[in-house]
């Protein structure tokens, strides 16, 4: 039997989704993006409209911005197929041609093109969800129909959701019924069970479940999720009744969808992975959910993230940077929206989004991106953001903005970074030293077309900004910080090889203390202070945070106004 794969899906006015299409990968699909943005919504559209449901109640909070004139439409692509669903008796008619280079649809198969079936869910005002195959030529003949129940039993996606019970258990459209032909007589001997102990049923069902139970023995050890030396088929004690439940328990008789959340996670990714040749569709919410970061990595492996040709196409969404890390680019998917229209961009095989996911996998949970130049410039904003947000201002990361350090180099390296982000539909900036210029084109380019560039006054790395903009008493608790850091003799030595001899510390004091402080004497301690790490004063994101959120916060309104405004105008597009 083939894998069944979702090719293309089409919402419109679902919840906060006004437009939505997406070619989705056969694999595993993770979408990721800021709260809000529509990732569970997509999630719930697939297994509404796949789902093995007769009935599901709808509100018109379910209709975007409540506007229920408009219906609810969820269109799945559906790709393949086996021979069952193909056959000309059952579904000719619907059958349709997929174009995969393209992503066009064609009412006819034809060569070169993938037969597939087209699902639609739609609800109306009167809330009444209908489901039915979709072609042009059905639509022409009036004729309508949907997939029969048996084959929407078999291919309704598993979703690893917050509850377990469901997929533990032998119910319909469970886990646990797609793994082998065994299924148990709920008959003579449920009601034998029933009326006598749960134990003697066990006995009963045993021979009935040996194949399945077996598979989820081996299932659990792999994922090492301790259920005893055997799996056992016992009834729930609550469910002891003519077509009561029959779930999984270990070899004591605890149930296990008593186990935590995450081990029940987990253990139910492993089962699918074993049924994938029956039903290979599987959604995730919030995979981390419950899960400690090695498992959330055993997880993914479960969900095949690391098998070609995968044999599950899954569907989940993350905010968790291990799980990032563990994707290949490829996987993922950032959910935006844009000018009313949701889309989903894909990170392609891209060596440098590759390497940026292994390095930054928190950037890509966020909504704005700023590429630093080095270590330097995250410090110093993350101090004067702690600043203000103790101010009573709302901080960057609760506005969603993320920090990346490039790491110094090649000047041009941080409008690399930054557009490969814009590719995905990141908003983004660069802030950057001048000392070292990246080429005008690089920049002009990427100020015109893809995002904003802030860069210190000419020809200044961040410590000669400092040291030039800050006021006399800024100077002084800058210079002061850095012995505390370094002792006396090391800040002495910087100093007297910076001015070749000229000048000690001791003559940086004696200006400071009978201000004012002299533009050369400014740039010598620029210069002394900005050796590469680890020999700079400030060559870390710690330090330099402790001087943006205690000195040059503080003496802001003291600055070089030409320095506030570079700082402010950085602020108000972190603020959009």
């Amino acid at each position: 039997m083939e894998a069944m794969r979702i090719r293309k899906i089409e919402i419109s006015n679902f919840r906060c989704i006004q437009s939505f299409t997406w070619r989705p990968s056969p694999g595993l699909n993770c979408l990721i993006g800021p709260g809000d943005s529509g990732k569970s919504t997509v999630l719930d559209a697939i297994d509404l409209c796949l789902g093995a449901r007769r009935v599901v109640q709808f509100s018109d909070a379910d209709f975007h911005n409540l506007d229920v004139t408009k219906p609810i439409s969820i269109v799945l692509t559906i790709g393949e197929l086996d021979d069952s669903l193909k056959n000309m008796d059952a579904y000719g008619i619907f059958l349709r041609g997929f174009n995969s280079v393209t992503g066009e649809i064609e009412d006819d198969p034809g060569k070169g093109l993938e037969t597939i079936l087209t699902l639609s869910l739609t609800v109306g005002n009167d809330l009444d969800a209908v489901w039915a195959l979709i072609s042009d030529g059905a639509a022409a003949a009036g004729t309508t129909r949907s997939l029969s129940w048996a084959d929407r039993l078999r291919l309704a996606p598993t979703v690893i959701g917050t509850i377990a019970d469901h997929n533990l258990s032998w119910r319909r459209g469970s886990v646990l019924n797609k793994l082998a032909d065994d299924k148990p007589d709920a008959s003579a001997a449920l009601v034998l069970a029933a009326r006598h102990a749960r134990t003697n049923f066990g006995d009963e069902a045993a021979p009935q479940l040996a194949t399945t139970l077996g598979i989820v023995k081996v299932a659990a050890d792999e994922l090492g999720i301790e259920v005893g030396s055997q799996v056992r088929a016992l009834l729930d004690a609550h469910s002891v009744t003519f077509g009561g439940g029959i779930s999984l328990h270990n070899e004591t008789g605890i149930p296990l969808h008593g186990l935590g959340l995450g081990s029940t996670r987990l253990l139910i990714a492993g089962l699918q992975r074993k049924a994938a040749a029956q039903s290979a569709i599987v959604i995730v919410d919030e995979l981390e959910h419950g899960l400690e970061p090695h498992r959330i990595i055993r997880l993914l492996g479960s969900l095949a993230a690391k098998e070609t040709p995968p044999p599950l196409q899954a569907f989940m969404t993350t905010h968790s940077p291990i799980a990032v890390q563990e994707l290949s680019a490829e996987q993922l998917y950032v959910l935006r929206q844009e000018c009313g229209e949701h889309t989903a961009h894909r990170a392609e095989c891209d060596s440098e989004l590759q390497g940026l996911m292994r390095i930054f996998p928190d950037a890509f949970l966020a909504a704005s991106i700023v590429v630093c130049e080095g270590a330097s410039e995250v410090g110093l904003v993350r101090g004067l953001d702690q600043y203000r947000a103790a101010m009573g201002k709302p901080s960057l990361f609760a506005r969603g903005v993320a920090l990346v350090d490039c790491g110094g180099g090649d000047p041009d390296r941080p409008f690399r970074r930054a557009t490969a982000f814009h590719s995905l539909g990141y908003r983004v900036a660069v802030l950057r030293d001048d000392d070292k210029k990246p080429s005008t084109t690089t920049e002009s380019n990427f100020q015109n077309f893809i995002g904003s560039a802030f860069a210190w006054q000419a020809d200044r790395s961040v410590e000669e900004e400092l040291f030039a903009s800050l006021s006399d008493a800024g100077v002084r608790k800058l210079v002061e910080y850095a012995v505390a850091l370094h002792g006396h003799d090391f800040v002495d030595q910087n100093i007297k090889s910076a001015s070749s001899g000229m000048l000690d510390l001791s003559h940086v004091e004696a200006e400071y203390l009978f201000p004012p402080v002299k533009p050369e004497t400014r740039a010598l301690l620029g210069r002394a202070s900005k050796k590469r790490a680890p020999n700079g004063w400030y060559k870390s994101v710690t330090w330099m945070e402790e001087v943006g959120r205690e000195i040059v916060a503080p003496d802001f309104n003291n600055c070089d106004p030409k320095f506030r405004a570079i700082i402010m105008a950085f602020f108000k597009w972190a603020a959009i």
